[in-house]
């Protein structure tokens, strides 16, 4: 079998996919190395499929499902989402644009119908500003040439029409730490604007932006760092069509979490956040009033 060459098409189809195979994998009793052996592809290629992170073709899939003892009906069923798996969404016109990986979870957030978001450090990308993002990926690309800084900044803010999209924009709550206020990123006037802008977007019926002060002490997010929480929509009969999802940005890697008791604990912490967090109307007070401050110099 050929392997794939690396991640296209449409995350969650990819992701239920691999979740699926994985699954009749394992009830067929079989390790990823013997699999792997047995279709002749690497277990690397393996992992990656079963992670969602790349495609397979319908005749890989189908010949997946035969070494694992899959009835005819979900072989059909696999092979149908293969296909699916091809689609591709806007970003991959973006595609040298976007850091390795990091499609994955823009498709994610895509799909997905609610966002529990904490940053300690940064405005979250889907709030930004052009001149704050800009400020930020040059500042973590200083070897980029101007143009290829432009290419970032324009996925950044693409990312952030879902926020107003016509058809079922996601509920996201973000609740960000009072450093992200105090740190002037690109100097007062980006700061201002960027905080104005912040008191804009918390007025979308769908956005609830919070601030926890410092004085609020120690709280989950003080030892987490920065996460997101994505929950994905439900079936006609109320079953969830994805497991919710963490995301951390890190500095050398993405982390991605889904099993139950780690989607847990994050639910957890990000409640403790929420908890020690300012109202709603007393953080959007703060932020115009730092705005207010930037303003003046």
């Amino acid at each position: 079998m050929t392997e794939p060459d690396g991640p296209t098409g449409s995350t969650v189809p990819r992701r239920q996919l691999g979740r699926i195979l994985g699954e009749l994998r394992e009830r067929a009793g079989l390790k990823v190395n013997a699999a792997a052996k047995l279709l002749e592809r690497s277990p690397t290629t393996m992992w990656r499929v079963e992670q969602g992170k790349v495609s397979s073709r319908a005749v890989e899939v189908k010949a997946m499902c035969d070494l694992y003892g899959a009835s005819p009906a979900l072989t059909e069923a696999l092979v149908g989402l293969a296909h699916e798996t091809k689609a591709k969404g806007w970003w991959h016109a973006y595609g040298d644009a976007i850091p390795e990986g990091f499609d994955l979870y823009i498709g994610l957030e895509e799909t997905a119908t609610h966002l529990d978001w904490y940053e300690p450090e940064l405005i979250p990308g889907l709030l930004q500003t052009d001149e704050y993002a800009h400020t930020v990926i040059e500042e973590d690309n200083p070897d980029e040439e101007p143009g290829e800084i432009a290419r970032r900044v324009q996925v950044r803010i693409k990312r952030q029409t879902l926020l107003t999209r016509v058809t079922q924009p996601p509920t996201l709550n973000v609740v960000l730490n009072e450093a992200v206020l105090r740190r002037p990123v690109g100097g007062n006037n980006v700061m201002a604007g960027q905080l104005r802008h912040l008191g804009k977007v918390g007025h979308l019926p769908t956005v609830t932006i919070k601030v926890v002060p410092f004085n609020a002490g120690l709280h989950r997010g003080v030892m987490s760092g920065q996460f997101q929480i994505l929950r994905f929509p439900l079936t006609g009969n109320g079953r969830e069509t994805e497991p919710p999802t963490v995301y951390a940005d890190g500095y050398t890697g993405d982390l991605y979490l889904d099993k139950p008791r780690e989607v847990e604990r994050y639910d957890n912490a990000f409640r403790d956040i929420w908890a020690k967090a300012m109202p709603e109307e007393a953080s959007r007070r703060l932020i115009l009033e730092m705005a207010g401050n930037y303003e003046q110099g």
